[in-house]
């Protein structure tokens, strides 16, 4: 599994929990090094939405080549998993900076968690539908009649959004189907189709001896129908504490982005700094996936400049959240700020 699912109904209790910006273990668990060999600075930690993974690299990259100790930063980046919610994370105080989903954010905020997106790093959905040319499918209105998995719990809503595109009610006229965190059931012919992100579950199929010339790809980003994944967001009222706060924000963003362009110019050092953090996958897996995220960062096709928040994209994720009730209110633009975005350009 690549992702983590969006929790639709988290409840969030961040009040009675302080921020800390300090953590006083004696080594770091990201690096080994001692944290007193050396002041590093402003101590910072950063949830992420899963496991240790090139999904990531980015941020490992930050920290690896000193890019976060030059911006007098001392960055714990905590690994997530399937029991932890970011959201819950950072509005609790256990850590200032969190990865997860636009909807997810969106739905966090509408419970009254004060969380807001202060980078939009992925540009575009990694998320597909998959099928084999043999079944039939040519399009997405193909998917009619069809047994169709994907994943639930709030990964669904950009094959919803596609299938309501061409008409095709998803009561009636296709068989949905609950997809495990594997391809077993496209890869067996159980269903027509099945999800599968591009830097994970697609590459689970052609590894079984599938060509890609024998599959349809069906791309929500090319459909309209894409939702905006991996952005970073943090607490407004920690932002809004103190001033340096949002300096600190600042800084964590422009070493972050310097480590995502580090790894789109440095690939293969990047999957290497990867797998020295205990990754849950091996190397063949983890090159792959390092080049399709670099796809989502920077393109093709070209978005605007990563971590700045595309307006088109972020309405078009609210409303299809809003149709298929991720949130029951229109989102409104004050769930993203590009201030610290702009601060992080101005260096």
């Amino acid at each position: 599994m690549s992702r983590g699912s969006i929790l639709l109904a988290a409840s969030v209790a961040f009040g009675a929990m302080a921020l800390s910006a300090a953590g006083c273990s004696k080594q770091d668990k990201a690096t080994g090094e001692s944290s007193s060999a050396v002041d590093k600075g402003d101590k910072v930690r950063l949830q992420l939405k899963w496991m240790t993974q090139a999904q990531f690299a980015g941020y490992y990259a930050a920290k690896a080549k000193g890019f976060y100790m030059e911006e007098k930063l001392d960055v714990s980046i905590l690994p997530g998993g399937p029991d932890i919610v970011p959201e819950q994370v950072v509005a609790g105080g256990g850590a200032e900076f969190g990865i997860d989903w636009l909807p997810s954010l969106l739905s966090a905020r509408e419970q009254g968690t004060p969380l807001v997106n202060i980078a939009q790093v992925f540009q575009h959905s990694g998320m597909r539908e998959v099928a084999f040319k043999t079944s039939g499918i040519k399009t997405a209105a193909d998917l009619k009649g069809k047994k169709v998995a994907v994943w639930f719990g709030g990964n669904e809503f950009e094959l919803l959004a596609t299938l309501d595109k061409y008409g095709v009610d998803r009561n009636k006229d296709v068989t949905l189907v609950q997809q495990p965190f594997d391809m077993n059931l496209l890869v067996t012919k159980q269903v027509e189709a099945a999800a599968a992100m591009t830097y994970n579950e697609y590459k689970q199929v052609l590894d079984t001896g599938v060509k890609p010339d024998d599959l349809v790809v069906i791309d929500f980003n090319q459909e309209g129908t894409a939702m905006l994944e991996d952005g970073i967001f943090a607490r407004e009222d920690w932002l809004a504490k103190d001033p340096k706060h949002k300096d600190i924000a600042a800084r964590f963003l422009r070493a972050s982005l310097k480590g995502w362009a580090h790894c789109r110019d440095n690939a293969s050092e990047c999957v290497d700094v990867v797998l020295k953090q205990s990754p849950t996958l091996g190397k063949d897996h983890q090159a792959w996936m390092m080049a399709e995220v670099n796809k989502l960062v920077w393109g093709p096709p070209a978005g605007p400049e990563p971590g700045l928040m595309d307006k088109a994209a972020f309405r078009q994720t609210a409303d299809i959240a809003l149709k298929f009730k991720v949130i029951k209110k229109p989102a409104e633009d004050s769930a993203f700020t590009h201030e610290v975005w702009e601060l992080a350009k101005k260096k």
